[in-house]
């Protein structure tokens, strides 16, 4: 699946769950900005599909990973990120985003 079709995917189930999705939203993560395939900026709720072809790795290197789980830990903001090469069909990737967003629910932000 690629960045686009995964992105359709959780737009769906997103917007399915509620939120206003927008798409290519830049965000402030330390002191980098990162690029999510979806958000919600009222909810601060969001959604990136990692993929090589879009050049995400860079993006989200272990530094921005550490300092957006912070973030969310913090109850800042909540972000579900899906590594294309975990290789989910669209049955398991659409369960994948209800469960995420079923904990969302329950979790509410500061």
């Amino acid at each position: 699946m690629d960045e686009r079709e995964g992105s359709r995917l959780l737009t769906e189930e997103f917007v399915r769950a509620g939120y206003d999705v927008q798409a290519d939203v830049a965000m402030t993560v330390g002191s980098a900005t990162i690029h999510l395939d979806g958000w919600d900026a009222n909810k601060r709720v969001g959604f990136e599909f990692v993929t090589d072809e879009a050049g995400d790795r860079a993006e989200f290197d272990a530094t921005v990973l550490n300092e957006l789980e912070a973030m969310i830990g913090r109850g800042e903001c909540h972000v579900l990120l899906v590594d294309e090469h975990e290789g989910l069909a669209e049955p398991e990737l659409r369960r994948v985003a209800q469960r995420f967003l079923a904990e969302v629910a329950k979790r509410p932000l500061r």
